[in-house]
């Protein structure tokens, strides 16, 4: 990664807009900006836990191992979103997940020390990093239940539409989600041979049209109602 802060939108940013502006200067010199390009690994599971990530732009994945050779995406993250908190701990120092990037992009890292100063002195920050804590364990839930009871083909729409809302885009032609399918059989939890299958199925029936990484949606309510 290479460390930047030029020409990046810095105080436009989550950590920035929860933090009262009398903390900004502190920010300014403890917050180091990073641009990573695609296929970076930010961090690794296993890895010392040195401090906080907030994503300002660009994509990652964060994953964990699943089974022998394969990895569970938990989830992706985007603009305003927060990495590197599942390794805050009392009794481990080690990040559970690993973080990589499948899209180029900025974060600021904030060390433990002072991500825990600025914590206490930015209630509105606190409160929303709680929020996160909340919103996030309920959708680690979710996607526990949904592996165990859903059907892949119902959890492939669903898939496709979760990822759409999180980091999907909206062409000319559509809405659309740029993303490989080994990365799309991971968050699944499927393999890739099946979620391939499904794929081809959803397109001979006009849900969806593939070029290349991207997957275009043209048919949502069909894939609302199979997801539902």
């Amino acid at each position: 990664m290479k460390k930047a802060k030029e020409g990046t939108a810095v105080t436009d940013s989550f950590l920035y807009r929860m933090c009262m502006p009398e903390w900004w200067p502190a920010l300014d010199v403890h917050c180091r900006i990073w641009k990573f390009k695609k296929g970076a690994v930010l961090f690794s599971a296993g890895e010392e836990v040195k401090g906080i990530y907030f994503v300002i732009d660009g994509v990652v994945k964060v994953h964990k191992r699943w089974e022998q050779e394969k990895d569970l995406i938990i989830r992706f993250a985007g603009p305003d979103d927060i990495l590197g908190h599942r390794g805050l701990s009392t009794h481990s120092a080690v990040y559970p997940v690993g973080a990589t990037a499948i899209a180029s992009g900025t974060l600021c890292f904030l060390e433990l020390a002072f991500f825990h100063k600025t914590l206490a002195v930015n209630q509105r920050l606190l409160y929303a990093f709680m929020l996160f804590f909340a919103d996030e364990l309920q959708l680690s839930e979710q996607r526990m239940q949904e592996l165990a009871h859903v059907p892949v083909k119902k959890r492939v729409a669903r898939a496709i539409l979760e990822i759409h809302k999180k980091i999907g885009t909206v062409t000319d032609a559509g809405p659309a989600i740029n993303i490989s399918r080994q990365d799309l059989a991971a968050y699944t939890g499927a393999t890739y041979e099946t979620v391939y299958r499904f794929l081809l199925e959803f397109s001979e029936q006009g849900w969806i049209a593939a070029t290349g990484r991207q997957l275009l949606l043209c048919n949502v309510p069909a894939l609302q109602q199979l997801a539902t």
